[in-house]
C-alpha cells in the first residue's frame, strides 16, 4: 500500500475536501468584524425572513464596487422584505474601510477579515492574487440567503466576478420567495 504525503495544510487539499453548503442544512459559522465597529455573528441574526450574506472579492475589484454600491441603495427595500444584509470579504480593516469610503457605502454592514478556511467552509472559490493591488488570496463572489433558524435557503456561487446577480433581480426574487412562501430548493 502506498502512503500519500500529508497535504492537509495546503490550499489545494482544503479546496478539494470542501463542498458548498446545501439548502435546508445549517449554515457554516460566520463571525467577522465590521467597518465602523462591532461584530457580525450570523448565529445572532434575527431577521424576519432572511439574512442575505454577500461575499465579495475586495477593494481591488471594480465589479464588487458597483455591486455593493447598488446593494447599499437597495437596503430599504430589502428591510421591507424582512431581510438583514451583510457584505463580507477577506480584506483587512484598512482595505475594507477604504472600500466603504471610496465606494460611497452609507448603510451596508461591511465585514472584513474573512479567513481562507472560512471561505472554503462556505464553498467559495479562492483565487491567488496576481497583481500588486490584490491580496495574496481572496474569495470569489457568493450570495446566500439564510433563514432565521440558521439554515441555508439559497446558494449562488461564482468563480469569477463577472456573474453577480443584478440587484433588482435579486430583490425581485427575494420578494417572490417571501410572498409565495417558496420552499428552499436544491437539497435533494
Amino acid at each position: 500500500m502506498t502512503t500519500l504525503p500529508d497535504t492537509s495544510n495546503t490550499l489545494v487539499s482544503e479546496q478539494a475536501l470542501t463542498a458548498p453548503p446545501v439548502p435546508t442544512q445549517p449554515a457554516p459559522s460566520l463571525e467577522v468584524d465590521l467597518v465602523g465597529g462591532g461584530r457580525f455573528v450570523l448565529a445572532d441574526s434575527t431577521p424576519k425572513n432572511f439574512t442575505l450574506v454577500v461575499f465579495y472579492r475586495g477593494l481591488h475589484c471594480p465589479i464588487s464596487r458597483g455591486f455593493l454600491a447598488q446593494l447599499d441603495r437597495a437596503l430599504g427595500e430589502l428591510a421591507g422584505l424582512g431581510v438583514e444584509v451583510v457584505a463580507v470579504s477577506g480584506d483587512d480593516e484598512d482595505r475594507a474601510n477604504q472600500s466603504v469610503v471610496e465606494w460611497g457605502i452609507d448603510h451596508l454592514r461591511v465585514g472584513y477579515g474573512h479567513s481562507v478556511s472560512s471561505m472554503r467552509e462556505w464553498g467559495l472559490s479562492v483565487s491567488k492574487g496576481i497583481k500588486d493591488s490584490e491580496p495574496d488570496y481572496f474569495g470569489e463572489p457568493g450570495v446566500f440567503l439564510i433563514k432565521p433558524d440558521g439554515t441555508v435557503f439559497m446558494v449562488a456561487l461564482n468563480s469569477m466576478p463577472a456573474a453577480h446577480p443584478r440587484i433588482e433581480d435579486l430583490v425581485g426574487t427575494i420578494r417572490f420567495f417571501v410572498e409565495r412562501d417558496y420552499p428552499a430548493r436544491g437539497d435533494a
